[in-house]
């Protein structure tokens, strides 16, 4: 699936809403273990100046040949989360372009579902357009048909903002589902909330600009430009509070495999920090796989 910069906010424990696209990103890597069952505890330790030269000239352009897992080894599931305007977007689109991974947003599902006519789309829309929130269990058993899919099972696959709630977490848990990496976006409020209200929709195209970080090319594209109605300083932190007491209880449940990545910086630096985490990562999971055999 394709990275459209939207994801699925859970606007309460027990639902779920859409949230408009977020934006850019950046870095700092925190010490971070991995915790694989049925096999030896593996943990490494990062520490990484954020202007390390060699980093910066090996993703200047960001060009890089696709990674994947070996065909006898099980292949990445990762988790991405952060709050609006965060940059999971930007990270997801390049995490995927390298590493090969299927992308699945809960926002994209549910509008998926939605257009199909599906069974889980029918319900869906019937809460929909009674004004209502989509219960968890109908994003969850979308979320869960969606990475059984055979190309998520062969590929491995990117959860975007899903789950936000301590209940899907669970779900997904006793459903089989556990990532070997979560990673957490960190941006400081006072730039999410900068992010979000500096944002412009150009309905013709949908192309999405920032009237600071991305103004548009033209004065006529410029003219045309439209502002989401919740993008305004009172929704955006009214969003951002949901955010932050739903994404605390989410952490407990992978405290064990967290990195917590800056992306208050450019969204290279970001991507440095969590392509060099995967790149360990994999290396770990070859080397343990070629132990066990």
């Amino acid at each position: 699936m394709a990275c459209s910069g939207y994801s699925s906010i859970l606007g309460s424990p027990n639902s779920a809403i859409l949230s408009p696209p977020s934006f850019t990103s950046s870095t700092k890597l925190t010490s971070l273990s991995f915790n694989h069952h049925r096999l030896n505890s593996l943990r490494f330790d990062h520490s990484i100046t954020r202007h390390n030269s060699s980093i910066h000239r090996r993703h200047r352009h960001l060009n890089f040949v696709v990674m994947a897992s070996t065909s006898n080894s099980r292949p990445l599931r990762i988790m991405i989360s952060g709050a609006p305007a965060s940059g999971k977007g930007t990270q997801c689109e390049l995490i995927t372009d390298k590493y090969g991974l299927v992308h699945i947003a809960a926002g994209d599902l549910l509008r998926a579902e939605i257009s199909s006519g599906s069974e889980n789309g029918k319900r869906a829309k019937e809460y929909m357009d009674k004004g209502q929130l989509v219960p968890d269990e109908i994003v969850v058993m979308m979320v869960k048909d969606r990475l059984l899919q055979p190309d998520s099972q062969e590929k491995g696959w990117l959860l975007d903002g899903y789950p936000r709630s301590l209940s899907q977490a669970i779900a997904l848990k006793d459903l089989g589902f556990q990532p070997d990496l979560f990673i957490l976006l960190e941006v400081p409020e006072e730039l999410l909330v900068e992010r979000v209200v500096g944002r412009r929709l150009d309905p013709i195209t949908g192309k999405i600009y920032h009237l600071t970080y991305s103004p548009p090319e033209t004065d006529e594209i410029a003219s045309r430009l439209t502002q989401r109605f919740d993008d305004t300083e009172e929704k955006v932190k009214l969003r951002l509070q949901t955010h932050h007491q739903n994404v605390e209880a989410v952490l407990s449940m992978y405290k064990d495999i967290i990195i917590k990545v800056d992306g208050s910086a450019l969204k290279q630096d970001v991507f440095a920090e969590i392509d060099m985490a995967l790149s360990k990562l994999l290396e770990q999971k070859t080397a343990s796989e070629s132990v066990a055999a």
